[in-house]
């Protein structure tokens, strides 16, 4: 290649590269002017954990009009997520209804779901009308998802389903499940898993909320007696739900809401901070800035075609401490609301638990450092 093409091609990439800048910018400043207007017509109300707890399905049905639910398949991509669920969450605004099927298990069916489950489900996910929980974690197995003990078996036309899950946020709720279950036994326990979609109305399905410090709350449990699911609703290749549910992990783990749950304590914090404030504060910003830099590039390369787990896993770790972080400033700053700092203090339990606990993804993110020195 001569030189001169090299230039060429470098001031390509530099002018795609602006393009997408000015791009994500314009679409920043229309999602914060309606999210503005939003809140100045009362629609809703800022609160901090507002991606679990914030369950309001006429909003995410507002987002769905707009276009807004369903970007990773529908040509924008995860970088424009980011841009999207950053500014909403900033605002603490209500997404939970549609959060788990736009995070992760429209892109999941996207690209490993059946033409007849594409169909079926995608357009009601962008709609705001198809809302998901997760079938992941099991009692006895914590953040093991390898020892999972939902089985699988095959039946006329499909799969019968047997077993329990746990903490399944808004279950009770939810029109569809992701399932993760065991369909052969006798081999490695990472070997003989596969992902199901289920309609949580089969026959079979029960759902029962678990009581937190506010009363009955998101997570649930989830019971499965024979519950049925057609052949067209497994996901990917049967056998291989192990290798699939981790490549998924980085969806789930390394995006904005694992840092900006208590984000409207912290705006709430800067406005009230005064000079003796500014250390403490001004470090809490400064992590802020480098954890928004990491979001970036995981879903940077996310767009690109990877599974950044190992970054993924480093920025729920990171994120959900300064999330506690933001508690323990709040608390010590005069003027900041009690019933800000409250409704925070009272979510703050699930931060290090939700998405694999902190030990879980200590080890993960040791085990890609040591694949990546040896």
């Amino acid at each position: 290649m001569t030189f001169r093409a090299e230039r060429r091609g470098t001031f390509r990439a530099e002018r795609r590269g602006t393009f997408r800048a000015e791009r994500r910018g314009a679409f920043r400043a229309e999602v914060r002017d309606q999210i503005a207007k939003w809140r100045r017509d009362g629609v809703f109300e800022p609160r901090s954990d507002s991606w679990l707890t914030g369950y309001d399905e006429d909003f995410s049905r507002r987002l769905g009009a707009r276009g807004w639910i369903g970007l990773t398949w529908r040509g924008r991509g995860f970088a424009d997520r980011f841009v999207l669920t950053e500014e909403l969450l900033r605002a603490g605004a209500p997404v939970a209804a549609h959060w788990i099927a736009d995070r992760q298990i429209g892109p999941a069916i996207a690209r490993l779901g059946s033409a007849a489950l594409k169909q079926a489900l995608l357009p009601g996910i962008e709609a705001g009308d198809v809302r998901f929980c997760l079938g992941m974690s099991e009692p006895d197995a914590g953040s093991d998802l390898a020892s999972v003990r939902t089985r699988a078996v095959r039946t006329d036309g499909g799969w019968l389903l047997d077993g329990q899950k746990v903490w399944s946020s808004h279950a009770h709720r939810a029109t569809h499940a992701y399932v993760l279950a065991r369909t052969s036994t006798g081999e490695h326990k990472h070997r003989g898993l596969t992902e199901f979609v289920l309609d949580m109305s089969a026959p079979g399905v029960t759902a029962r909320q678990i009581p937190d410090m506010r009363g009955p709350g998101h997570f649930c449990e989830v019971f499965f007696d024979g519950a049925f699911v057609p052949d067209s609703a497994v996901l990917g290749s049967v056998g291989d739900g192990w290798g699939q549910v981790t490549g998924q992990l980085a969806f789930e783990r390394g995006g904005p809401e694992r840092v900006l749950s208590t984000y409207p304590l912290l705006a709430l914090t800067l406005a009230a901070a005064g000079p003796a404030d500014a250390g403490r504060v001004g470090e809490l910003v400064a992590r802020l800035t480098a954890l928004r830099r990491l979001g970036k590039q995981v879903a940077a390369r996310m767009d690109a075609g990877e599974a950044p787990i190992g970054a993924a896993a480093t920025l729920k770790m990171l994120g959900n401490r300064f999330e506690v972080d933001v508690i323990e400033v709040a608390r010590s700053v005069p003027g900041v609301p009690r019933a800000a700092i409250d409704d925070a203090v009272l979510a703050a339990p699930g931060f290090s638990l939700r998405g694999g606990t902190t030990e879980v993804l200590g080890v993960v993110i040791a085990r890609e450092a040591m694949g990546a020195v040896g």
